[in-house]
């Protein structure tokens, strides 16, 4: 049954290849602002084609994140409230100028492969 209730949480999957330098931007708090602002309605399998961003070399770094569950069930609509969970699935990211290599900037959480 669908509803247009408000998830509480929405868990949302990103490609395992995207680096520490990505994940930092990815979880950032003004990404998920983004993500809760413009994606207002959701459901399973819903899939956001999105760019991080790269400081200043002038790409975008590519990917897209997948709608994996929301809860409670139901639930279609993400608000400001919403807690936003990433987790990894397999899958690779397009463009980022070197921030997908070892050479990129360093993560801030430390754990850059």
């Amino acid at each position: 049954m669908t509803t247009d209730q408000t998830a509480t949480r929405v868990v949302v999957s990103f490609p395992d290849e995207l680096s520490a330098w990505g994940r930092d931007q990815l979880t950032a708090d003004r990404f998920v602002t983004y993500l809760r602002r413009v994606h207002g309605e959701a459901a399973p399998g819903d899939e956001w084609e999105e760019f991080l961003d790269v400081g200043c070399c002038g790409d975008s770094l590519t990917l897209t994140l997948r709608v994996e569950d929301l809860d409670p069930a139901g639930a279609t609509r993400i608000g400001e409230g919403t807690a936003v969970e990433f987790v990894e699935r397999e899958g690779s990211v397009h463009g980022g100028w070197c921030v997908q290599s070892a050479d990129g900037p360093v993560s801030s959480t430390g754990k850059q492969r």
